[in-house]
């Protein structure tokens, strides 16, 4: 069992930038895959990225490409996802999950999510 706390959500302006941590607690950090995923009202959650347990692959929708960024360090048992240039559709709640495939790219290679964290960007 692992347990998943996003946080770092919030309102910002068009072209600004944020960062969102998960903390995980339980299961060993090290065995997940970790993977973040956005819901926007009305809409189904959608896929960002994903990193592998070691950090050493990572993929991206092509909508994040080039402005979110994923890490992961399993000593402390967080993954981070850096968000540049942000803009408003990228507005939703962000929600971090763990599983164990790879690629990892739908829900239903996840077991474990948080909570989410609302982001607002503002035009």
């Amino acid at each position: 069992q692992v347990q998943l706390v996003e946080s770092g959500g919030g309102l910002v302006q068009a072209g600004g930038s944020l960062r969102l941590s998960c903390a995980a607690s339980g299961r060993s950090f090290d065995v997940y895959v970790m993977g973040w995923f956005r819901q926007a009202p009305g809409k189904e959650r959608e896929f960002v990225g994903s990193i592998t347990w070691d950090g050493g692959l990572i993929s991206y929708d092509d909508s994040v490409k080039g402005r979110f960024t994923i890490s992961r360090s399993n000593d402390k048992s967080t993954v981070s996802l850096q968000m540049n240039s942000l803009k408003p559709e990228d507005t939703a709640v962000y929600y971090c999950a763990a599983g164990t495939r790879w690629p990892a790219e739908v829900k239903d290679d996840y077991y474990y999510w948080g909570q989410g964290t609302q982001v607002t960007v503002s035009s």
